[in-house]
C-alpha cells in the first residue's frame, strides 16, 4: 500500500463556551470520524492530525484532553485494542460513519442541488407523475384525476339543456411511476492519481459509496448493491470496509473492473442492472496472460480497444454504465464520450463537490418507470 499523503484540508471553528452546544467529546468525535476516513482507518495518524487541529482551534481544555477523548472513545466502543495492543476501529464507528455520511450528502443536495430525494412517506414505492392519459379498462378508479376529467368533459362534452354529462371517454388518469428493483455495482477508481496533484479524490468517492449503500439499505431493501475497486486489477470490497479504503501505486485497469462488475450483475436475479463508475483517468492497463500489459501514458490502442469492446458486450447484456468523471481532463472526456456512445450509457463531469448530488439524482431517476 502506498503511504498516505497528508492533504486533509478543512476549516474548523474555535470552541466558544456557551455558543457551541455540542460537548467537547461530540465535537472531537465528528472530526475524528472525518479524519479516520482520510487516513484509511489509521488511528495513530488520525490522532496526529487531530492534535494539529486542536493546537490551532483549542477544542480541548485542561479538564478534558485528547488523551481523555481517546479513553472515552475506547470506553464507548468506538475503538478497541487488538492482540498487539494497537487501536483498531470497531463496527460501531463504521455504523456511525455510514449513518452520518448519508445525512451529510443529503444536506448538501437540499441546499440547492438537483432536488430533495428524502421522503417520510411509506408505501408500495408508487408515486404520481405529471402526465395524464385517457381512462382505459383495467385502470384503478382511485387514479382518476376528477378535476381534470371534469374540465375535459366541459371542453369536449355536450352542454345541451344546461345539463352536464361526464362520460367514460372524458375520464383522465394520472400515470403512475413505480420504482423498479435494481442491481447496482459501483466501481471506484483507486489508481494513484486519485490522491495526486494536491487533491484528495478518493475520500469523496468513498463518502458517496457509503451514502449510496446506506440509502439502498434504508429505502430500497429489495435492491442489491455491490462495490468494486479497480487499480492494476479489480476486486470486490464490502460496504463495511469502504470508510477505510486506500489508494495505491496502481495503474487504471478499467477492463478488469467492468468484467468483475458484469460477473456480479449476471448473478443477480433482478431485471434492471447498472454500473456506476467513478474515475479520474484513462485506462492504462489490462490483464495479459499471467501478467499485465501497462502503459501509464494512456490511450494505448491495445488497452483502449479492449475497453471499447467491453462497452459493447455490456450493452448486449443490457447493462448500462454511467460514468462520473471527477477531473476535467480533455482526453478523459473524449474517451468517456466514445465509451458512453458505444454502451448507450451516460456520463457526467461532476467535480468532487457535486459527485454525490449527481449520483443520487441519476440513481433514483434510473429506477423510475412509467406504468399505466
Amino acid at each position: 500500500m502506498l503511504r498516505k499523503e497528508k492533504m486533509f484540508t478543512r476549516k474548523f471553528s474555535a470552541f466558544i463556551p456557551g455558543k457551541n452546544k455540542k460537548s467537547i467529546f461530540k465535537q472531537l468525535l465528528d472530526i475524528f470520524l472525518e479524519l479516520i476516513q482520510h487516513t484509511g482507518g489509521d488511528i495513530d495518524e488520525a490522532f496526529n492530525w487531530l492534535k494539529e487541529i486542536d493546537d490551532e482551534y483549542k477544542i480541548t481544555t485542561s479538564d478534558y484532553t485528547l488523551e481523555d477523548f481517546k479513553n472515552e472513545l475506547e470506553e464507548k466502543g468506538y475503538i478497541n485494542r487488538d492482540s498487539k495492543q494497537s487501536f483498531k476501529v470497531t463496527a460501531k464507528t463504521t455504523f456511525h460513519i455510514q449513518s452520518q455520511t448519508l445525512d451529510l450528502i443529503f444536506k448538501k443536495i437540499e441546499k440547492g442541488g438537483q432536488g430533495n430525494h428524502k421522503t417520510n412517506v411509506s408505501g408500495k414505492g408508487l408515486d404520481y407523475g405529471d402526465e395524464l392519459k385517457n381512462f382505459e379498462f383495467g385502470d384503478a378508479v382511485e387514479n382518476i384525476d376528477f378535476s381534470e376529467s371534469i374540465k375535459n368533459a366541459q371542453i369536449h362534452g355536450s352542454m345541451d339543456n344546461n345539463s352536464f354529462d361526464l362520460k367514460e371517454e372524458h375520464l383522465l388518469v394520472k400515470e403512475q411511476e413505480h420504482l423498479s428493483q435494481t442491481s447496482t455495482v459501483l466501481m471506484i477508481d483507486i489508481s494513484h492519481s486519485m490522491i495526486l496533484y494536491g487533491e484528495d479524490r478518493i475520500t469523496p468517492a468513498k463518502k458517496v459509496a457509503i451514502a449510496l449503500a446506506e440509502l439502498i439499505k434504508r429505502k430500497y431493501k429489495n435492491d442489491t448493491f455491490d462495490v468494486v475497486v479497480f487499480g492494476t486489477d479489480a476486486w470486490q470490497v464490502e460496504v463495511k470496509d469502504l470508510p477505510y479504503l486506500q489508494v495505491g501505486p496502481y495503474y487504471t485497469n478499467m477492463v478488469a473492473g467492468l468484467e468483475l462488475s458484469m460477473h456480479l450483475l449476471r448473478k443477480r436475479k433482478l431485471p434492471n442492472k447498472q454500473i456506476f463508475m467513478i474515475t479520474d483517468g484513462k485506462p492504462t492497463c489490462i490483464k495479459e496472460g499471467d501478467g499485465y500489459y501497462q502503459n501509464s501514458f494512456g490511450f494505448d490502442p491495445k488497452v483502449i480497444n479492449r475497453t471499447m469492446n467491453l462497452a459493447k458486450v455490456l450493452l448486449k447484456n443490457d447493462i448500462k454504465v454511467t460514468t462520473f468523471m471527477v477531473t476535467s481532463d480533455q482526453q478523459l472526456r473524449e474517451f468517456v464520450e466514445e465509451f458512453t456512445e458505444l454502451n448507450k450509457g451516460k456520463s457526467f463531469f461532476t467535480g468532487l463537490n457535486r459527485l454525490g448530488e449527481f449520483m443520487f439524482y441519476d440513481f433514483e431517476k434510473n429506477r423510475i418507470k412509467k406504468t399505466r
